[in-house]
């Protein structure tokens, strides 16, 4: 009872939103078979992402791993260290010895589980391993709750973003909602129309730190706003978490520019969003940013070029990215592509803030899915245009073949701080989905 009362103590004082059995078992605690179902009832009701099993003594491990099992969630085993033996030479408790048990049954029960060693309360090992548990169950929630909008089709001569939708269903219970371009052009000719004062407004408070370069009138800029606005109100009636856009070429041949910074400020709204079409880089993005240890949008860029003098530094560039991610001071522009001369304009020119990296790439291959992920920190280069940023890894040329014998692509997901070691370790929760780390073992 010590212990749990420390326990519930460190939860409140850490803010984490959890329930317990003091109102199910007598004290709170499991103590037989008995308890299994009610157990399992109360957090099914709750609907818990997350299965936390504290040893406070040596514990119950049938009861434990069958309660594990019932909930089909992921599952944290720790007990804490036992005290010294007292003078007389009993022990008040035998946590390590308990968990070990348990450890065993949940095994036998084909139950995953995530382990914290043996330790005190107080410790800082403690609390890192509480913190990325919850990342982890947010991931793998994140992974069985899945809805993407997908506004228009993929583009024929990217073949690299083919994409098997109904496997998606089937192995990860990923929906995807189709939603109509024709559709969406015509309304965001007349929601710009219905809403041009109010988008006026709005644009004239953006021109104090956006440049918005060749538009072919105001109005086209406008397009951005409607379109922003009609994606979000998708998601919240449809209850999506990102998109996947035929960003190019049927919006800019039919509206004479393109719809990227629009992209952007939904983005910044918490929507990933993956371009030409790639719905595998928005699943990337959205398990990235549950994993994510900031509260930062994640951006979707290409790995382009190698750095002109750094050996393990690479481009991270292209169209759009959520301006929140611009350096602090930097210029921002909306103006033509570089590449593809004729093209109209619309792309977001900026430079990246500086900061560790993770980056990840959501893949089907041979032997079914994975993803692959690795950690680097920004560096200075060469400027460029449209987004970008240079990205330093351990060992560039074991990162580089590892992506193109893997089943990767040039389209990746990356977001501020560290999600590695959370991300390899929700993927003992997802069965159909192996982890592959880039860089040196």
């Amino acid at each position: 009872m010590r212990v749990k009362r420390q326990l519930f103590k460190k939860f409140d004082h850490w803010k984490v939103d959890y329930v317990h059995l003091d109102s199910v078992l007598p004290d709170g605690m499991v103590r037989d078979q008995s308890h299994v179902d009610p157990a399992v009832r109360y957090f099914r009701d709750q609907q818990i992402d997350g299965l936390f099993i504290p040893h406070c003594n040596f514990g119950t491990e049938g009861a434990a791993a069958m309660i594990a099992r019932g909930c089909d969630v992921p599952t944290l085993l720790w007990g804490p260290r036992d005290e010294a033996p007292l003078p007389d030479g009993t022990r008040s408790c035998d946590s390590l010895c308990g968990t070990l048990a348990t450890s065993g049954v949940l095994h036998m029960l084909d139950v995953p589980f995530s382990y914290i060693p043996n330790c005190r309360i107080e410790e800082k090992q403690f609390e890192e391993g509480v913190e990325q548990f919850v990342r982890v169950s947010r991931v793998v929630k994140t992974a069985r709750t899945m809805k993407i909008g997908h506004v228009g089709q993929r583009i024929d001569f990217f073949w690299s973003t083919i994409i098997n939708e109904s496997e998606l269903l089937q192995k990860f219970d990923i929906q995807i909602l189709p939603i109509d371009l024709s559709d969406t052009m015509r309304a965001v000719r007349q929601r710009t129309k219905e809403n041009r004062k109010a988008y006026e407004e709005e644009l004239a408070g953006f021109r104090q730190w956006v440049e918005f370069n060749h538009f072919p009138e105001e109005e086209s800029i406008l397009y951005n706003f409607a379109f922003r606005d009609i994606l979000l109100d998708k998601a919240r009636e449809h209850d999506l978490d990102g998109f996947s856009i035929q960003t190019f070429n049927s919006i800019p041949s039919e509206l004479r520019i393109f719809l990227q910074f629009g992209c952007s400020l939904v983005e910044d709204q918490g929507y990933p969003i993956g371009p030409e079409s790639d719905l595998h880089a928005t699943i990337s993005s959205l398990l990235l940013e549950a994993a994510s240890d900031q509260e930062k949008p994640s951006f979707i860029p290409d790995i382009t070029i190698r750095h002109p003098e750094n050996d393990n530094a690479v481009l991270l560039w292209h169209t759009d990215a959520p301006l929140s991610l611009r350096e602090p001071g930097s210029n921002v522009k909306v103006d033509l592509p570089w590449i593809l001369k004729g093209l109209p304009t619309g792309l977001v020119h900026f430079k990246l803030q500086q900061g560790p990296l993770t980056l990840c790439r959501f893949a089907r291959g041979r032997d079914g899915y994975r993803i692959g992920c690795g950690e680097g920190h920004t560096v200075e280069g060469p400027y460029t245009q449209e987004f970008y940023t240079w990205f330093e890894v351990d060992d560039w040329p074991t990162w580089e073949r590892q992506i193109v014998q893997g089943p990767y692509i040039h389209h990746c997901s990356c977001c501020y701080g560290h999600a590695a070691e959370v991300l390899q370790e929700a993927t003992r929760f997802i069965p159909e989905l192996q982890f592959e780390k880039f860089g040196r073992p």
